[in-house]
């Protein structure tokens, strides 16, 4: 990840540039002047850009040789119609527009599980104490001090098994998250199960929904046609389970139905969002209803952001409060079992 451009960059970038690019100044002069920003991955895939650019490759083809898995996907299909369209700059600022959106959707759902996650880390971090501190603690007598966890993790030696153990229950959550983004196993065909579990599978849907939308409407606003717009609007949702019926919706409209007649024929939407697809379609241009649409998907989409977030926020407190009342209640027995053994002498 740290070889690719992240969202920041990328949505500071596109702002920048179709700014710059409006106002008159031309593409090799703004492929220098970016080649100062950003980190130092980024000032040299810039200065390539720049060099091609001036050798004469169109702008499109200059960031593909330079970057091709520095720049987001994305990013690459939408300068390329851009330019063959002659709506660059316009292209560039809507897709400032598109990576502030993510980029404000990401931050909403951290901040609102930073707090829970703060506890999570605190209540490690009390366990971890409390086993150096039995490690330091020698009885009178010698031996072993009294462990009330029952572990028989004691000082430094315990706390590297313990931070182990912990290191192997997150790492085992990000290799989940990694082969579920990566479609591992096909995980991708399991997801309208997933669109099953109560307020989080209608929240995931929504943003993936909003995310197909605005970049439906950005492709046809930039001037592309029906059937590529409709390509990368599904690639843009980054699942497979999307991507697999592609070719279902290009057919339909190559053979002269609507856009939201070719939608439906993929069957993995669902009739809500079909039926605001095919008013916006009745109720003027496509580019233009589709961009009211996406807006309001937007909201939708802050909306299901909030509701994961509380839904993340209840899990790692439950995590929490299962994790210190076992720690607690198996300490009192084991005191409580003490003290009761030690006067039955």
């Amino acid at each position: 990840m740290a070889g690719r451009m992240g969202l920041a960059a990328a949505m500071e970038f596109c702002r920048r540039f179709g700014t710059a690019f409006r106002a008159g100044v031309d593409i090799v002069s703004l492929c220098r002047a970016e080649s100062r920003y950003g980190n130092s991955r980024q000032q040299q895939v810039m200065a390539g850009v720049a060099d091609a650019v001036a050798e004469g490759s169109s702008f499109a083809d200059a960031m593909q040789q330079s970057g091709p898995k520095y720049f987001p996907k994305l990013l690459l299909s939408m300068v390329r119609v851009g330019e063959q369209t002659g709506r660059l700059e316009r292209t560039m600022l809507l897709m400032a527009e598109h990576y502030q959106t993510q980029l404000s959707t990401r931050r909403m759902f951290l901040i609102g599980i930073a707090w829970p996650a703060l506890q999570l880390i605190a209540a490690i971090l009390v366990i971890a104490l409390l086993i150096w501190i039995l490690g330091m603690l020698q009885p009178v007598g010698g031996g072993e001090s009294f462990d009330p966890t029952g572990f028989g993790l004691r000082g430094t030696s315990g706390l590297m098994i313990y931070f182990g153990f912990v290191g192997l229950f997150f790492g085992t959550i990000a290799l989940i998250v990694l082969a579920i983004r990566n479609n591992l196993l096909n995980l991708h065909a399991a997801i309208p199960l997933f669109y099953l579990i109560p307020k989080l599978g209608p929240a995931i849907q929504t943003i993936t929904l909003a995310r197909f939308c605005w970049t439906l409407a950005m492709a046809l606003d930039a001037g592309l046609d029906p059937m590529q717009s409709v390509s990368l609007a599904m690639d843009s949702t980054g699942s497979d389970y999307y991507r697999s019926e592609t070719k279902t919706a290009t057919r339909a409209i190559q053979h002269g139905q609507s856009l939201g007649e070719a939608l439906a024929k993929t069957e993995i939407f669902p009739s809500e969002f079909l039926n605001s697809i095919e008013v916006a379609e009745i109720s003027g241009t496509d580019a233009e209803s589709l961009a009211s649409l996406a807006s309001q998907y937007d909201e939708r989409a802050k909306v299901a952001v909030r509701t994961i977030a509380g839904l993340a926020t209840v899990v790692i407190w439950v995590l929490v409060v299962v994790v210190l009342v076992t720690l607690i209640l198996r300490m009192a027995f084991r005191v409580f079992g003490a003290m009761h053994e030690a006067t039955q002498f």
